[in-house]
């Protein structure tokens, strides 16, 4: 099993910024926690991180057609990229949409995300366990669509 794990804008900041919201790990050790989780559920991840919303398109046209599921934190671009929601939309995998911060629980213009829309679910508020939360839910939503042999 395979799933690609997409960070959005300034998640290469983290350990930097905002640690109230974002806590104290950097994307490095939160990537490390994540490659170490998805080896023992026997998971190769493909992770990236970009600022840039054209790359972060080009990466999920790229890998719907080589892996199973897609996590996401799109970072600012949750609240207003019809483009990124479109193509996970049109990827056809499950996608699980992570939050490090509870996003609801922020300014107005946070609790809107346009491309939830285009996911299975969404985990916030739980620091980066919740990227550890959504690879155990991915893996359940791919076994449950792949055809069981008879």
């Amino acid at each position: 099993m395979k799933i690609s794990v997409i960070h959005g804008p300034n998640l290469n900041r983290l350990g930097q910024r905002k640690k109230e919201h974002y806590g104290v790990l950097t994307l490095a050790k939160i990537n490390n926690s994540l490659e170490k989780k998805a080896s023992k559920m026997n998971i190769q991840l493909e992770i990236m991180q970009s600022n840039h919303e054209g790359e972060i398109i080009d990466f999920i046209q790229i890998v719907s057609e080589k892996t199973d599921g897609i996590i996401i934190n799109p970072g600012a671009f949750t609240h207003y990229s019809y483009a990124i929601r479109d193509a996970l939309e049109d990827c056809l995998l499950p996608v699980i949409e992570v939050h490090l911060s509870n996003i609801f629980a922020r300014e107005e213009f946070r609790a809107r995300s346009v491309t939830a829309q285009a996911c299975a679910g969404q985990i916030a508020g739980l620091g980066y366990q919740g990227y550890l939360l959504a690879i155990e839910g991915l893996q359940s939503l791919i076994k449950e669509r792949k055809p069981k042999k008879t």
